[in-house]
């Protein structure tokens, strides 16, 4: 019985990174920026997405029509991460049947929550996820915004040692939820985080991206929009000069071009039920980043 176990621990892992060199080999022929998860050595495309309210819509509705184009247009353009939560309504049924419909389960780098207040509540709420997801894996699973995590963080590795995720970490999305992050990226092994950082709320700069880096954690961006608020304070303005120069011909890439510019981002991951925006979501993942300066010019503009 050890003996089949080990093979099959073997085999599984053998799968797994045979599965995650065609996903990157994909993404790389496309041209977009890889990064690299420093706990594997793998590597991930610089632009993924979200699925927080563009993906909680009815399945015979014409937006979910929209999000199979914005699926195809994601995959073709050799993005892979796609991050998901059992908090966002049906967003996470709505990935499953489009992944599944679409045949891009095998592209796609799938990283969904626990978000759960006991172990038999986060038992039954992963054993639901896997089944809307319609997999029996996910690529990367999240403690959602540090919810009960002394207690869901060793259930998470669990499911890691049974093969079930090949990696784990935790998430928040407010400034407020920083101290309590750079303190378990000190006290804790940790394969992500997820975090907020856009050119109006960069505080994450200061302590835990930095540490993410030192301490080998993988980062992804969520909230690099604001929410989309930060379209509000653009609109009718001008890129700056230097746009051009980097590749830039939208605000949209410029918000994201400056979150991936960190060295200590892996991924940013905004999310878009509109085809056309995610096309140029997509360009932003291409070409030159922004240098210090252009990145501190940004800030001090919509500080």
């Amino acid at each position: 019985m050890i003996n089949r176990r080990r093979f099959l621990a073997t085999a599984g892992a053998a799968g797994l990174g045979l599965l995650a060199a065609r996903q990157a080999s994909w993404a790389a022929d496309t041209g977009l920026i890889m990064r690299t998860i420093p706990a594997s050595g793998e590597q991930v495309p610089v632009l993924g997405a979200g699925t927080s309210g563009s993906f909680e819509t009815a399945v015979d509705s014409p937006e979910f029509e929209a999000l199979k184009e914005v699926m195809k247009i994601f995959f073709e353009g050799g993005a892979t991460v796609f991050d998901t939560s059992p908090n966002y309504s049906n967003a996470d049924a709505v990935l499953g049947q489009l992944l599944d419909e679409g045949g891009w389960r095998e592209r796609c780098f799938l990283a969904t929550k626990i978000a759960a207040d006991s172990a038999d509540a986060a038992t039954a709420q992963w054993a639901e996820s896997l089944r809307r997801l319609r997999t029996d894996k996910v690529e990367l699973l999240q403690i959602h915004n540090l919810r009960d995590w002394r207690r869901q963080l060793p259930y998470a590795r669990e499911l890691k040692a049974q093969g079930k995720t090949r990696y784990v970490g935790v998430t928040h999305y407010l400034d407020s939820g920083l101290d309590d992050l750079e303190q378990i990226l000190r006290s804790e092994k940790l394969d992500f985080i997820q975090i907020h950082y856009s050119v109006n709320s960069p505080a994450a700069a200061r302590t835990v991206l930095p540490l993410a880096q030192d301490r080998g954690v993988a980062v992804l961006i969520n909230r690099a929009f604001d929410d989309g608020r930060l379209f509000a304070r653009v609109k009718d303005q001008p890129l700056p000069g230097w746009a051009e120069a980097v590749g830039v011909s939208s605000w949209a890439q410029m918000f994201l071009k400056f979150a991936i510019s960190h060295p200590a981002v892996t991924a940013v991951i905004p999310a878009t039920g509109k085809p056309h925006r995610q096309a140029d979501q997509l360009k932003a993942g291409r070409g030159a980043l922004l240098d210090t300066a252009q990145q501190k010019e940004l800030m001090a503009k919509f500080a």
